[in-house]
Order: C-alpha cells, then sequence, then structure tokens
C-alpha cells in the first residue's frame, strides 16, 4: 500500500496535482491507480467533500466519509491554502515538479489567482492543467453552476430514465455525470501527458461534464434518426417503435428480477422462443395456445394489448416458479438471452469479478481494519492496476511533501500552519 516502486507502473514516472472536488475527485483516483503520484491538495481543515455521506459505520465524520474513501484513494495528501499569497507561492513549487494539474473550480477562478493555465506554463512550460467543470470553458453556459443532477439532465440522460408515465427519475445515490466527467479527464490527461513525450509542450485540457453524458446517450439519438420519434423513458418495458406495444424486459422471480425480451420475426423464431416454451412445456406450463405459436411471423406492431399481455403471462408466470441463478443456468443450458439483475450483493459475491480479483481488501489503520474496494478499472498484461493506498487523513502527508520534498524547514511548516496556509 505504500508508493509504488518506479518503473513499476504506466504512469509511475507522473505526478499530479490534485484540486478537485466531487466532480473530478474520480479523474485522479484512476490515474493513481495507474500508477501516477497524485498528490491531493485540500483547504487547512479538510476538504468539504469529506462531508459527504455515507459513513463508516454511519458515524458522520471529516475521516470516516465512505465518498472520500472511494474517489480519493490512491492519492497523498496535503492542506494548502491556494487563496493566500505564500500558499500560491508554494503551489507554484509544487507545480514546478508536476506533470499535470487537474482541478474543477469555476472558469477563471484560477486565473483570478494567477495561477491559471497561462500563469502556470510559464512556471513549468511541460505541464498538463485538466479543467473538468459542468459546462466546460467556453460557450454561454459555461459560468453556470450545475450539480450532477443537472448535468446528467442537460446532458440528455435523465429523460431516458424512470417510468413513462411518471417524471424522470436520476440514478440513486450514483453521482453518474461527475464520474463520466472525470473519466474524460483522466484518458485526456494521459493523452496530453503522451502528446508533451512527442512535442515538449504542454496544454490545458477542457473537459465538459455535459458533453461528457451527452456521447453516452447515442442511441436515443440513432433511434430519432431512424424513426423520427424521441424515445420515451422505457424502465422495465421496452416500446415497439411507431407502435403503442410495451414488452415487458425486466420480469419479478422468485428471488428479484431477471431481464429478457420476447422477440419476434426470425429471431425469436430461431432463437430464444422455442427452446423457452420447450423449458415452459417441460415444466407442464406450456399450453397448445403458447406451443403452436407462430414466432416467425409474429409482428408486435400489429398484435393486440390484449394478447401481448396473454404471451407475457406464460412467460411471467414461469419466471416466478425459479429463482435468478435456476433461471441464468437453465438459459446457459439452452442458449436463451437470461440475464439477472444483479444487487449489490449479488456484485459482491459475483464469481466472474472474483475471477478477476476485482475485489482488494485495502488496510485502514486509522480504523483497525479493512474494506473491501473495487480493486482496478482494467488488467494490462504488463504492469500492475490497483489501489496503492488508502485515501489520506487531513494534512497526512505534509511532512512528506513539503519538508522531504520540497526542502521547508519544520519550523517554517509550523509558522505556516499557524497562519492557515497548509
Amino acid at each position: 500500500m505504500g508508493k509504488p516502486e518506479k518503473n513499476e507502473t504506466m504512469l509511475s514516472p507522473y505526478r499530479i496535482l490534485d484540486l478537485t472536488d466531487e466532480k473530478g475527485l474520480y479523474c485522479g483516483q484512476l490515474l493513481g491507480s495507474l500508477g501516477a503520484d497524485v498528490i491531493k491538495i485540500e483547504k487547512p481543515g479538510g476538504d468539504p467533500v469529506r462531508n459527504i455521506g455515507p459513513f463508516y459505520h454511519d458515524v458522520p465524520d471529516s475521516e470516516k466519509s465512505l465518498f472520500w474513501f472511494a474517489f480519493s484513494s490512491n492519492k497523498r495528501g496535503i492542506t494548502l491554502n491556494i487563496e493566500s499569497a505564500d500558499g500560491k507561492e508554494l503551489f507554484r513549487k509544487l507545480v514546478r515538479t508536476a506533470d499535470a494539474v487537474i482541478e474543477s473550480f469555476p472558469p477563471g477562478y484560477m486565473g483570478e489567482l494567477g495561477l491559471g493555465y497561462s500563469e502556470l506554463e510559464k512556471i513549468n512550460p511541460r505541464v498538463v492543467m485538466t479543467s473538468i467543470t459542468p459546462f466546460g470553458q467556453s460557450g454561454p453556459n459555461k459560468d453556470f453552476k450545475a450539480s450532477d443532477l443537472i448535468c446528467y439532465a442537460m446532458g440528455g440522460l435523465l429523460c431516458q430514465t424512470g417510468e413513462p408515465e411518471h417524471p424522470p427519475v436520476h440514478t440513486n445515490h450514483i453521482p453518474l455525470a461527475y464520474l463520466l466527467g472525470s473519466m474524460d479527464g483522466a484518458w485526456a490527461t494521459v493523452v496530453a501527458l503522451y502528446w508533451r513525450g512527442i512535442s515538449g509542450q504542454g496544454q490545458q485540457v477542457d473537459v465538459s461534464i455535459q458533453q461528457s453524458v451527452v456521447k453516452t446517450s447515442y442511441l436515443p439519438h440513432e433511434f430519432w434518426e431512424a424513426t423520427g420519434v424521441d424515445s420515451e423513458r422505457a424502465s422495465t418495458f421496452y416500446r415497439v417503435a411507431n407502435s403503442d406495444v410495451r414488452l415487458k424486459s425486466i420480469w419479478p422471480v422468485k428471488d428479484g428480477h431477471i431481464a429478457f425480451l420476447i422477440f419476434g420475426g426470425h429471431w425469436g423464431a430461431t432463437h430464444d422462443n422455442p427452446p423457452m416454451v420447450k423449458w415452459m412445456d417441460e415444466e407442464g406450463m406450456a399450453d397448445d395456445y403458447i406451443k403452436q405459436m407462430d414466432w416467425e411471423n409474429l409482428n408486435w406492431r400489429r398484435t393486440s394489448p390484449e394478447e401481448v399481455e396473454r404471451i407475457h403471462g406464460y412467460f411471467g408466470r414461469f419466471f416466478m416458479t425459479k429463482t435468478k441463478v435456476e433461471l441464468h443456468e437453465g438459459a446457459l443450458k439452452r442458449r436463451l438471452l437470461i440475464q439477472p439483475v444483479c444487487t449489490l450483493t449479488d456484485i459482491l459475491e459475483h464469481p466472474q469479478l472474483k475471477a478477476r480479483d476485482y475485489w482488494q481488501e485495502v488496510e485502514h489503520p486509522e480504523l483497525g481494519t479493512t474494506i473491501t474496494y473495487p480493486g482496478r478499472c482494467c488488467l494490462p498484461s504488463q504492469s500492475p492496476c490497483k489501489i496503492w493506498r488508502r485515501a489520506p487523513l487531513i494534512g497526512e502527508h505534509n511532512k512528506e511533501i513539503y519538508q522531504d520534498e520540497l526542502g521547508l524547514s519544520e519550523e517554517k511548516v509550523v509558522v505556516l500552519k499557524q497562519g492557515g496556509i497548509i
């Protein structure tokens, strides 16, 4: 869990200064998982993100935020007030040693402090500055403030989630828009560092979270191009194009839900439906109506709602006699497209994730325990990707970075701390 050895990882030669809040924290975490030396810079007293729950054992504490643990692992941590004159000077010293700066302040804020890209490149012409903001550094909305929900909505994903008869709903407890922006920030930073290796020049990378969301919603765009109709929120149903027919896609079973769609036409006749009906018949749950169904010529657009409901009934009654595992195992034997809807417990126990060594036990000496983390974003064949260290405590690496690496005296560090600089 200590600092990775040089040449052991893909990004171990690089130092990243992380000034992000919740909008960009995951960016630094990803870069750190590939071995970059990521230094999280917080305000003296700690980053406000530390107050985002849930908390370890449900005890609100700035040192026990699971949100902070998840997105600030793989980082060292220092405190620094970059709005003060001494703080700015310290930050400039850090920039001289850094390969990249990632930040998520409102556009223009860093420039107002005298720490914008135009100033930083004078200090270090090779530095890359990645700015992750709701709407980017340009355009009429650049100065708008936005939550994850607003970015999710203005990126076009919110209109796709929820029941069609009700207002759109956001994904539960997951800052999806921020995570998408962070991921774009991470790969773009790496590409900019690669370009620097070719050109010798740094640059500013401008990430708009709205754009990160927009590019993930390509299917509704394609649906519009193909049909001229906005795709409606389907939720547990699939809306047949140019029709009022809604086909069930999520089905209740004994212990949860599975995903399965009943196709008509050639696919339904040659793939899922006949073996599915045969399975029902083997267990006495199919009659002549469903056994004699002409799947090849079944056109859902010309099928009445009553007949759709009748066909659904056969499948629904059968599924309710099985568990998710029973259906999945039976589907694999019969080559059926049935997939369990995994709960969080299912994910933690999933054999595929275990086989890929996805989960990692991370030591938390300050808590006297270890915590299970999602361990890696990829499996490089020639270098490791993992959690190297838990998230830092407030100012945990002040001495290591200010004294041991920048060469400040112990007395100077004490003065800076008393002055509220660090």
